[in-house]
């Protein structure tokens, strides 16, 4: 059979590939487009799969609120490049998959991955993303989500900086305004816990510890470096509670006290900044370039 030109033009529109890869498929399956897809489809995941190990460290946030500020969903989908976290079908993908969240509110990731990546697909959101990595050419994960339904009486706000940073908060009391402030407020400020209570006791431990070891070398008598010690993990805990922290949008006050202004109070929240905690590879990027040179 002749492989036309449109045949090819098709296959590329249908499959976004390269046009000898979508001339070869079809000449091997004597010009059967949909055999063309399949078999561009299982070559496509078997590259994919020696692409999954390199770091992603690059990607977007993506976020959806409820009109009606009860519930809100947040998840990081991870590539390797900026460039092709600004490209639309990465940021299609990205919008699917949130859709599927708020859709089924699965348990976890694994739950999340093997769900259809839109309602009434055979095509899982893994199997997908597999398919997007050997489109694309770059290791693609989705890496977390969250879903916030808020309790009785109680509301979602939410705020996305860009694309690299997200924030969903649960609010008692207030007003849509308001929690989308603590939310915007939490994004530039970055707190580990809402209050006293909830900052992490080895953090606590690790901090008490550093600042007893400053104190003692003052050389002030004991009872002199107990209050030193007292004072700096109160100012510590200030910095890295929410409730402590200055109010961004007014430095003058708390948001503790804008909270007990406004009757009030934070129950939860969640902060995803894109990369946070993955080590990014470094390499010689001349030594690259050289080398592929030679094996050229």
């Amino acid at each position: 059979m002749t492989i036309t030109a449109a045949l090819v033009k098709e296959l590329r529109e249908r499959t976004g590939s390269g046009m000898m890869e979508c001339k070869k498929a079809l000449v091997e399956t004597n010009g059967d487009i949909e055999a063309a897809i399949d078999l561009m489809r299982k070559a496509g995941l078997a590259k994919a799969g020696k692409k999954a190990g390199r770091t992603a460290a690059e990607g977007i946030i993506v976020m959806e609120l409820s009109g009606d500020g009860r519930c809100g969903a947040m998840v990081e989908v991870n590539c390797e490049t900026d460039f092709v976290a600004k490209g639309e079908d990465f940021q299609r993908f990205a919008r699917q998959v949130i859709q599927q969240v708020l859709a089924a509110r699965p348990a976890d990731l694994e739950a999340l991955l093997s769900l259809p990546l839109e309602s009434g697909s055979d095509v899982s959101i893994e199997t997908a993303c597999k398919e997007l990595i050997a489109k694309i050419g770059e290791n693609v994960k989705v890496r977390r989500f969250t879903c916030f339904d808020a309790g009785e009486g109680n509301r979602i706000g939410g705020y996305l900086h860009g694309v690299r940073i997200g924030v969903l908060v649960e609010v008692a009391g207030g007003d849509a305004a308001l929690a989308k402030d603590l939310a915007m407020h939490i994004a530039a400020s970055n707190p580990v816990a809402v209050d006293e209570s909830d900052v992490p006791e080895e953090l606590l431990a690790r901090e008490k510890e550093i600042i007893t070891a400053q104190a003692a070398e003052s050389g002030k008598p004991a009872e002199i470096v107990e209050k030193m010690v007292s004072g700096r993990l109160r100012k510590f805990i200030a910095e890295v509670t929410l409730n402590g922290q200055p109010f961004v949008k007014d430095p003058d006050t708390t948001v503790g006290k804008l909270l007990q202004q406004a009757g009030a109070r934070v129950l939860r929240f969640r902060r995803f900044e894109v990369g946070e905690g993955i080590e990014k590879e470094t390499g010689d990027f001349a030594a690259e370039v050289m080398a592929q040179v030679r094996g050229s």
